[in-house]
């Protein structure tokens, strides 16, 4: 299947599962491909509504779960609750810990590497995503 890389994508993907493109449905995708950042359901309610889109709570919950669950945005499962994101291809992720953002980013494991992990696992290595943490600002410890 085609990887999800526009708004427009995500709308063909939509119209290919057979999925019902409501108001309410376009409204969260053009917000997710416009914010380009991984949003909670309480700022994609909160960021409609301010722009004069009126969606319950109720309603962008139910969203966001129709389309994370067709593989249509990302879904980060975090220890304070779920994140969504609007790239659902396969990708890993910058977490910066002092702005609390988490950042997409398209990185190749050399062929010998995945090789090197294959042969240690016994397991053929079809796909991976690898989170990476790190400060955007020096620690002023750190002098």
């Amino acid at each position: 299947m085609k990887p999800i890389r526009s708004l427009d994508d995500a709308v063909d993907r939509c119209q290919a599962l057979g999925m019902r493109l409501s108001r309410q449905r376009r409204f969260i995708l053009e917000l997710l491909w416009q914010a380009q950042e991984h949003l909670s359901a309480r700022e994609i309610y909160d960021r409609l509504n301010q722009q004069g889109k009126a969606i319950g709570h109720t309603s962008v919950y139910q969203n966001l779960e129709a389309l994370s669950s067709q593989g249509i945005i990302e879904c980060i499962e975090r220890s304070d609750g779920r994140l969504y994101g609007n790239i659902s291809d396969s990708h890993s992720h910058v977490n910066c810990l002092d702005t609390n953002q988490i950042l997409d980013v398209h990185v190749e494991l050399p062929k010998d590497l995945i090789q090197q992990i294959e042969q240690q696992t016994g397991v053929k290595i079809t796909d991976y995503t690898i989170n990476f943490y790190g400060y955007r600002q020096p620690k002023a410890s750190d002098g």
